[in-house]
């Protein structure tokens, strides 16, 4: 058998990829759910089900069970990435949204390294049993998001999206930000935009780039995104043609790898991950948050996760039978797609950096393309005004 075909199994495919498909019908869902009931809410219920998930995990004695195992866990990280980097967005300050919001993106890889930890060591237990430690070990993270969100106070967005509470909204403000002069930014939450999201078009997180995501979190509200967006996809352009062209030159289908060369592949994908970490990884949270009208800013999280989700479903599931047929050619594949991305952001992306979340409607009107998408819907809305006074007169 062909080294690129060892690992093409419809199984382990299956696996891997039902989590990100649960998470997929979850997000659309969540959506509902955090717009009638807050995001508050949205977390409980997150977290309880990841318990759930990591109980049939734990006690799994065949298959089924472990694929509620991943269905369960697949539904709770919908509903947590949907409506945590929403609430992190509306309860940071303009100036610091980039940084807090980039360190969801941190939280989740420094879980995934003490999870990979946790593996190596309780994987040497002897008895074979190691792995229901892995899998029920998920639900002490979910406790701790589960007891956290009890506590936690609604975002001043939500108050006045639910009831129109403006009073209540600014005590929390003014407790948010340490000062009772809050008035223009109630104002720009009361008067918040009318119209259509236009989000911008993921999970490959991994412990390598802890440290670039810091460095993301640092610099994101001083370079802006545009310029962490395509420097990464720049990086990871290249980092995937150069692992295809060792590959090809180097790596022969039933012989091994040269140690040498092996780990050079290592340390190219080191790079890969680690121009991810302080780029798309933790922006493609933070961008669809800030973007988006409140009206449709919950459903605009859950569209991008969902289609975040239902990517990473088909990367999962058809990953190793492509590596398994076009070989090494498969990392030029992945690579024109991060062109067409990093060419996307340099068309269509306008920079948020310091932006207000609740002024984000100004960048459409001023951006070469969406300008014209944005005042025809408003001399659409405005037709349709003017027909409806007219009839109304007569």
């Amino acid at each position: 058998m062909s080294h690129y075909c060892q690992f093409n199994s419809e199984l382990l495919t299956l696996f891997t990829s039902s989590l990100y498909i649960a998470g997929l019908l979850a997000t659309l869902v969540a959506s509902s759910v955090t717009r009638r009931f807050g995001r508050r809410t949205s977390m409980l219920i997150g977290g309880v089900l990841f318990i759930v998930g990591s109980a049939f995990g734990g006690a799994a004695i065949n298959i089924p069970m472990l694929l509620l195992n991943r269905i369960f866990l697949g539904i709770g990280l919908g509903f947590s990435n949907q409506t945590i980097p929403l609430y992190l967005a509306e309860m940071a300050p303009p100036q610091y949204r980039g940084a807090i919001n980039s360190g969801f993106e941190l939280s989740l890889s420094l879980g995934i390294l003490f999870a990979n930890m946790v593996n190596y060591f309780v994987l040497k237990i002897k008895g074979g049993w190691g792995w229901r430690i892995s899998l029920s070990m998920a639900a002490v993270p979910a406790a701790f998001l589960t007891i956290s969100a009890i506590f936690l106070l609604e975002t001043p967005s939500f108050m006045i999206q639910r009831d129109g509470n403006t009073n209540q909204a600014r005590v929390l403000l003014q407790k948010l930000r340490g000062t009772t002069s809050v008035q223009k930014e109630l104002d720009d939450l009361d008067n918040r935009p009318q119209g259509e999201c236009v989000p911008p078009l993921r999970d490959g997180h991994t412990p390598q780039c802890n440290m670039c995501k810091i460095l993301a979190m640092v610099v994101v509200d001083r370079t802006g995104r545009r310029k962490l967006l395509l420097g990464g996809g720049i990086v990871m352009l290249l980092s995937q043609f150069t692992v295809c062209a060792i590959l090809a030159a180097k790596f022969k289908e039933h012989e091994d790898l040269d140690k040498g060369y092996a780990y050079l592949v290592l340390i190219v994908m080191c790079v890969f991950v680690a121009g991810y970490g302080w780029s798309w990884g933790p922006l493609t949270y933070l961008i669809p948050a800030e973007v988006c009208p409140l009206e449709i800013r919950s459903a605009g999280q859950s569209v991008v996760i969902a289609v975040n989700f239902f990517m990473t479903f088909v990367v999962g599931q058809t990953f190793l039978a492509i590596l398994c047929h076009i070989k090494s050619a498969t990392f030029v594949f992945f690579g024109v797609l991060i062109c067409l991305v990093t060419l996307f952001v340099y068309l269509f992306l306008p920079e948020t950096k310091k932006v207000p979340i609740e002024q984000m409607d100004h960048l459409w009107r001023k951006h070469w393309f969406w300008k014209n998408i944005v005042r025809r819907e408003e001399e659409e809305e405005e037709e349709k005004q003017s027909k409806t006074i007219t009839s109304l007169s007569s």
